[in-house]
């Protein structure tokens, strides 16, 4: 019998000596890492895809009368009622921002006497008051009714949205461009009187001689201003003659100038190809447009645009200075006290929250820094600063030196991985310790200081605490890059995709319509780092290929 019993007990220490049950549970922790991710990522990518799909436009009667017509964002199960069990109740958005003071609105299915999807029910995006909920009932050309039914209606709609939507892109150049240019020229010439002023003193030759330039600058400006606002005036009343009434389900009338409108369509009238071409069309609005109602509608290309581009500008400003670090550390400091209290350091820095590297950008590079580039170089600026507040540059630096220590530790590792027979063999070759690590370590270290940079972009481009402190915006009305010379604007502020999204979850005073946005904004933050990754992992593949296999 104790010969029976020690069997098992020799197959239970044998089971344990060769390590299978910490197979099957390392096994098991790293499926329940990767279900956990996919899980998240299916959630964001389901939510974030079908926020801008075209959904049937529902309309209730209820049973004291009213009526409420929108499109279903949510439903839910409350409460009970007697022994009936749980009451289901519908979110409808209902719009009419206007009229109704609401933007949604419960429903709950046992207040409901009809339910309908009528034909000819419109949503309109407009590019204030959020969206319009009804029934088309005539196009209004100078005030008087062109049209009297629903299809003749939209038919006239239709025909004339193209040309109004052609006068509201040219009035948009003229504002932003031909008028921003004068103005500009305009501002030019007073920051130059004020820069004699304080280089030779009031009524100075060159004083004299820049209040003369500014003063024949400011009439041309002004001319040319005139001309301008006639041009856009112009515009604008063509624009105001077409308008589109639409009854609401209460039965209030509105008549909605085509000039305000972005997008109208007829869910319910829609085939499966239409609904497709509305969904590229919000789409593409969404990826190429600009933000509106307080970013809750319209499009995030200045977000996308910002953080794409700071990222690029951080990832150029730390891989230098985290390489150099690194190279002083591995290959020309000797191993001591002093040493091991830098890693010490570089280490414990990696630790640091992100909102104390936010306080230092503020104080040191907006605040300091920025201070001195101020009265150096653009006293006639101020008191409006241009370096000394939040911008794209300080920005770009803050992060860097918040994903230092990963550009260091990674490059460290690439450089200790580099096999010392290979630094042996150039010294015997003649070569010097600065050509051994430039011809021989660099290259074939450079994957793994890729590898810190891919590290270092994805987890700089989700950082959004020290952002809100030196240079990210809620709405930024000009992008860091244009055509203006220099073209590339560092002191500008800019938006950005994480703080797009702590704004549409936390301050939006549209919150319900915010809601889905945020799970889609967060599937293109998620989209433009795997895309940034993929270019540098690439890259490091290709380098990988040429330096390292060449090595054996």
């Amino acid at each position: 019998m104790s010969g029976g019993r020690a069997a098992p007990r020799r197959e239970r220490t044998a089971l344990f000596a060769q390590g299978e049950p910490m197979i099957w549970l390392t096994g098991g922790g790293l499926a329940l890492a990767l279900a956990m991710i996919a899980g998240l990522l299916a959630l964001v990518v389901v939510q974030g895809s079908v926020t801008l799909w075209p959904g049937p436009v529902t309309r209730v009667e209820l049973n004291d009368g009213r009526a409420v017509m929108g499109e279903v964002a949510r439903s839910e199960s409350v409460g009970a009622t007697g022994g009936d069990g749980p009451v289901r109740r519908r979110l409808f958005r209902t719009g009419n921002f206007e009229l109704t003071g609401e933007h949604f609105q419960w429903v709950a299915d046992s207040d409901i006497r009809a339910e309908s999807r009528p034909e000819w029910a419109l949503v309109v995006e407009r590019t204030a008051w959020g969206r319009f909920y009804g029934a088309p009932q005539a196009f209004l050309l100078d005030g008087r009714a062109a049209a009297s039914d629903p299809a003749s209606a939209w038919a006239m709609y239709e025909q004339h949205r193209l040309a109004v939507q052609r006068r509201l892109r040219e009035r948009q150049r003229l504002e932003s461009r031909d008028i921003g240019r004068v103005n500009r020229r305009i501002e030019s010439a007073r920051l130059a009187v004020k820069s004699a002023e304080l280089r030779h003193g009031m009524g100075s030759v060159p004083h004299r001689e820049a209040v003369a330039r500014f003063e024949a600058v400011e009439r041309q400006g002004l001319a040319e201003h005139a001309r301008l606002r006639g041009r856009i005036e112009a515009l604008n009343r063509e624009n105001a003659r077409f308008q589109l009434a639409l009854a609401t389900a209460d039965g209030w009338e509105q008549a909605i100038p085509l000039a305000d409108i972005v997008r109208a369509c007829a869910p319910n009238r829609l085939g499966l190809a239409a609904k497709w071409a509305v969904y590229g069309s919000r789409w593409l609005e969404f990826l190429s447009g600009a933000p509106r109602e307080a970013n809750s509608e319209g499009g995030v290309f200045p977000a996308l645009f910002g953080t794409a581009l700071m990222t690029v500008v951080m990832s150029v400003a730390v891989v230098p200075f985290g390489v150099m670090a690194a190279l002083y550390l591995r290959e020309y400091a000797k191993a001591g006290p002093l040493v091991s209290l830098v890693r010490i350091a570089i280490n414990n820095l990696a630790g640091v929250p992100s909102i104390v590297f936010g306080v230092f950008g503020l104080g040191f590079f907006c605040y300091i820094v920025g201070g001195w580039l101020d009265r150096s170089f653009f006293a006639a600026n101020l008191p409006n600063p241009t370096f000394g507040k939040g911008g794209l540059l300080w920005s770009a630096l803050t992060l860097a030196l918040l994903t230092l220590p990963v550009v260091i530790v990674a490059t460290e590792e690439s450089l200790a991985a580099v096999p010392n027979s290979m630094r042996e063999g150039s010294y015997a070759c003649g070569a010097g310790k600065w050509q051994t690590i430039r011809r021989i370590v660099l290259p074939r270290a450079l994957p793994g200081i890729l590898t810190g940079t891919i590290l270092a972009m994805a987890r700089g481009a989700g950082e959004v605490a020290p952002l809100m402190l030196v240079g990210a915006v809620k709405l930024a009305p000009e992008l860091p890059v244009d055509a203006v010379a220099p073209f590339l604007h560092p002191e500008r502020s800019f938006m950005h995709l994480g703080f797009h999204i702590f704004d549409l979850g936390f301050q939006s005073p549209n919150s319900e319509a915010a809601r889905p946005m945020v799970f889609t904004v967060t599937l293109l933050l998620i989209a433009l780092i795997f895309l940034l990754n993929l270019v540098a992992v690439l890259l490091r593949a290709r380098l990988k290929k040429k330096f390292v296999t060449g090595a054996f």
